[in-house]
């Protein structure tokens, strides 16, 4: 028929996989889904039913964009992460399913604590770390730092979209400059980490993302240096310190990590058996409180 919601879907598929587009077929259905503003399961429910011009139209406009490397996420402008939808858009780096190994452990890590507590996120882009974490701990503050007043803008967007925005203050700025005085119980960061000299051999569709949140520098390690030599500043005594990692970074973070004072150390795998995240303990002889007063009163 002409312009099912068959035949349209097929078409696009088809075209996604002569240009060797990575999942035609889900990316075509998640494209048209969006389009009519319906669940995938619905373009099978009802895959005979024409479709009219415009939407045709409206969804080979964005077959063309993706057919641009354009990922889908931009797309679509949301991304699945922690079982929410995040807005995203091009001015920051798409959530990946790895990432969610780092939330879920300094939220489980927040969790243990009696008290209500506070991190910082440093790198926040999104939002996606923090505000899924405030979503689950309930008893938990945020602190949000990001380069990126445009990042910001995307972050506080998501934070009213999930209701968070009094458990959480954004600053702009780099890395804990915007922090001085301020103590947390934990820090997370998802910073960047790809070298500089891999950029131009990534996915053309990952050179699509920022590039201020893929640079790591000539080793990819110039983030881990700063924040593991500045976090110890930052932290109670007992504090957690969790980045994210790249392949094969792990050993050297970890060395990074057993310089400044941290202590059971630990390196998590992700699904694929990559090793992707590291967390330590910060152990002091002085006992500081949270000072969540300073962001909250």
């Amino acid at each position: 028929m002409k312009n099912s919601i068959f035949k349209t879907l097929n078409d696009a598929a088809s075209r996604l996989e002569e240009k060797n587009i990575d999942s035609p077929r889900l990316d075509a259905e998640i494209l048209l889904a969006h389009v009519l503003n319906c669940r995938r399961l619905n373009l099978y429910v009802d895959s005979d039913k024409i479709l009219p011009l415009e939407t045709v139209l409206k969804f080979n406009e964005l077959i063309n964009r993706r057919l641009e490397n354009i990922p889908v996420a931009y797309l679509v402008g949301r991304k699945d992460f922690m079982g929410l939808s995040f807005t995203v858009n091009e001015n920051v780096l798409i959530p990946r399913p790895e990432t969610e190994i780092l939330t879920e452990l300094v939220g489980e890590y927040l969790r243990s604590l009696k008290n209500e507590v506070i991190f910082a996120d440093l790198g926040t882009g999104s939002g996606a770390i923090s505000i899924s974490i405030l979503k689950f701990v309930k008893k938990s503050r945020a602190v949000a730092v990001d380069i990126s007043d445009k990042a910001l803008e995307v972050a506080k967007f998501n934070a009213r979209k999930f209701h968070v925005e009094d458990r959480i203050k954004f600053f702009c700025g780099d890395l804990f400059s915007p922090l001085k005085g301020r103590i947390f119980n934990a820090i997370v960061s998802n910073p960047p980490y790809i070298p500089t000299k891999d950029l131009k051999t990534l996915q053309t569709e990952v050179k699509k993302e920022p590039q201020l949140a893929l640079d790591g520098g000539e080793d990819g390690l110039n983030f881990y240096r700063r924040i593991i030599s500045d976090a110890p500043r930052f932290l109670v005594d007992g504090g957690l310190l969790a980045v994210e990692i790249g392949i094969n970074q792990a050993n050297s973070v970890k060395k990074l990590f057993e310089q400044e004072n941290f202590v059971d150390i630990e390196i998590f795998k992700d699904l694929a058996g990559i090793e992707r995240i590291i967390a330590g303990i910060f152990k002091i002889d002085l006992k500081f409180t949270p000072c969540d007063k300073i962001f909250f009163s």
